[in-house]
């Protein structure tokens, strides 16, 4: 049986990982320079480096290829998104617990080195300090690796998610994803689903959970629903 996650006025928030949590724009952005797949000047972002890459020919197959490496060798290159910590502060001033599920298979079909990529997130976790008291204080235990997208979704349910954060539309296009979880994209201004509310930061992410709310340190915050 699954931990609880956390609740304070009834809510239960998860997390996706890659994109959200970590964020991989420069590694992305020097390896498909150094693929040659992009040229120097190009967005440096993931929807930009992706969508350019997906106009090449066999464009899936290479960008494909790219994130297994990323995913992979590339990860210890790869950044926390800014504005994660003091999320995760607020929280854990608020006595909120986190679960971070995630949709990571074990190795990726694409990288013939065989790098165990749930082994590799939770080393960058560990460097990152995820794991620390004086971290970001979260619990191993609250971290889900799933094979597939419906095993995500199927985890998101079995936590009792009042709330999920991810960076894709597609998490949230799924008929199986469950209506009434509270669907966040991150790192979009706009989003054309019904019900999905939008945020471009994690720094527009705390205002929306956090504004109004007591200080950090005080043992309760007025959350939004």
């Amino acid at each position: 049986m699954p931990k609880a996650v956390y609740s304070v006025m009834g809510m239960t928030l998860g997390i996706d990982f890659d994109n959200t949590i970590v964020n991989y724009d420069q590694v992305l952005y020097k390896a498909a320079l150094e693929a040659g797949l992009i040229k120097p000047g190009a967005e440096k972002n993931k929807k930009g480096i992706r969508d350019s890459i997906r106009k090449l020919p066999d464009g899936e197959l290479q960008w494909q290829r790219l994130q297994a490496h990323v995913y992979g060798r590339g990860m210890k290159d790869s950044v926390l998104s800014e504005g994660v910590k003091a999320f995760f502060d607020a929280c854990r001033a608020a006595a909120i617990r986190v679960a971070i599920v995630s949709h990571k298979t074990q190795f990726a079909s694409m990288d013939e080195g065989g790098v165990n990529l749930r082994d590799t997130a939770l080393r960058w976790m560990r460097e990152k300090r995820f794991f620390d008291s004086d971290g970001l204080g979260l619990s191993p235990e609250s971290v889900y690796f799933e094979s597939t997208r419906r095993e995500k979704i199927e985890r998101i349910k079995s936590l009792g998610c009042t709330h999920f954060i991810d960076d894709l539309e597609e998490t949230f296009l799924e008929e199986a994803f469950p209506a009434g979880v509270e669907r966040i994209l991150y790192a979009q201004k706009s989003s054309s689903l019904k019900g999905v509310k939008a945020f471009g930061s994690w720094k527009e992410i705390y205002d929306y959970f956090f504004a109004g709310s007591r200080q950090p340190g005080q043992s309760r915050y007025s959350l939004h629903r």
